[in-house]
């Protein structure tokens, strides 16, 4: 009978947060996350600022009833599906290969107790 996973000693996570490829991926991936999510709260809150300040410029009629304040608000909508599909494309692309650089060498770098 072979050995299970619960069978065998864990891994050394420690090793494996310390070694640099994993720090670069973190910081990159955090730094971009914070960026994506400056610029959204940015975004979202131009909504109630516009509102409130520049109310002329939210009025203007764009087609029939719509007018620009209405347009702005779903274009939010656009705009979070935008960021996730870029999140998901820079994901795909960039973090998931330094990911697998890491998980090939994982039992080496973080080795078994």
């Amino acid at each position: 009978m072979s050995a299970t996973y619960a069978d065998r000693p864990a891994m050394n996570w420690a090793a494996i947060d310390a070694d640099p490829r994993f720090q670069r991926l973190h910081s990159r991936k955090t730094r971009f996350l914070l960026g994506l999510m400056l610029f959204s709260v940015a975004y979202y809150f131009l909504l109630p600022i516009g509102a409130a300040y520049f109310p002329e410029i939210f009025r203007v009629k764009v087609w029939g009833p719509i007018n620009v304040g209405l347009v702005f608000a779903l274009s939010e909508f656009v705009v979070a599906w935008a960021i996730a599909f870029y999140y998901s494309h820079v994901a795909n692309r960039e973090f998931d290969a330094m990911a697998r650089e890491l998980i090939v060498d994982a039992e080496k770098i973080g080795g078994r107790k």
